[in-house]
């Protein structure tokens, strides 16, 4: 009972990451330890069915949860308290830090292994001063190429997902589907709309899976073959994903009970992290 309820929790952490442009849920969850463990059931679901079913189901109870109850919320924090907000998914991944550290600290470093670092650190901060673009897309009246191109809109979705320090929420701003995603769920539970949001969010969904498991295989690959230059890797996602969170922020003029209640957000976010990273 206690290992599900600690599932259910990472799995709304990741859920509320995943809403937030500019967190990555694949950054958070390997802060939380799930990485590798997710990384596997994705690319061997039915090779151990039971085992995984026991992982995915708290975990995919918590994701929903906090994506279909929690997206409005955050979206309120987002807009009334941004500060304290941001600050309190930034100790979440600093809190996971710790654990992700261990993985190369015990590794030989060599030249390439930090080479491999600096260019996902690159990308990543590359990636973070884009402009998040002003198109926006429309699910009026979509046409087999609309449905197309949500599929793979949701392939690319998925891949940024998984990927550390690469925001999918930010992802789907830069293509336009981010608003039209996020009003079709927050409308869900409308019947006049209901036929129209279940088959926008299945082909959506659709292009999930596919690009979930796609990437999953090649990181899979990537862990088995080249597992040191693959976690330096990955700390270069993380530590930019850093820069990514606080970008935004910047330049903005701050209250002292703001910067009092971000810290304590801040404290309360890293703890979580550390200890359920730790489970």
């Amino acid at each position: 009972m206690k290992e599900n309820i600690m599932l259910v929790l990472k799995g709304m952490i990741v859920g509320l990451a995943n809403v937030i442009p500019g967190v990555s849920g694949g950054t958070l969850m390997i802060t939380l330890g799930i990485y590798e463990k997710i990384i596997n059931i994705i690319s061997h679901f039915f090779k151990n069915f039971k085992e995984n079913l026991k992982f995915i189901i708290p975990f995919g109870i918590g994701l929903g949860i906090a994506v279909l109850l929690f997206s409005k919320l955050i979206g309120f924090s987002l807009d009334k308290f941004p500060f304290a907000t941001t600050i309190f998914f930034l100790g979440l991944i600093l809190g996971g830090l710790p654990m992700l550290w261990k993985k190369v600290k015990i590794k030989k470093k060599n030249v390439s292994n930090w080479l491999v670092f600096a260019l996902t650190f690159g990308l990543v901060t590359v990636f973070a001063f884009l402009s998040s673009g002003d198109h926006v897309a429309s699910f009026a009246n979509l046409g087999v190429g609309g449905y197309l191109m949500l599929f793979l809109v949701g392939m690319i979705a998925a891949s940024t997902m998984i990927i550390p320090g690469i925001s999918g929420s930010f992802v789907l701003m830069l293509l336009g589907y981010y608003k039209p995603i996020i009003d079709t769920v927050s409308s869900i539970t409308d019947f006049s709309l209901l036929g129209s949001n279940i088959v926008i969010l299945g082909v959506f969904g659709i292009g999930i899976l596919v690009g979930a498991v796609l990437v999953a295989k090649l990181i899979e690959f990537l862990l088995k073959k080249y597992e040191v230059k693959t976690y330096f890797g990955v700390l270069g996602f993380v530590l930019a994903s850093i820069i990514a969170i606080i970008k935004p922020l910047m330049g903005g003029s701050l209250h002292f009970l703001e910067v009092i209640i971000a810290f304590i957000l801040f404290m309360g976010g890293f703890l979580m992290a550390y200890k359920i990273s730790e489970k």
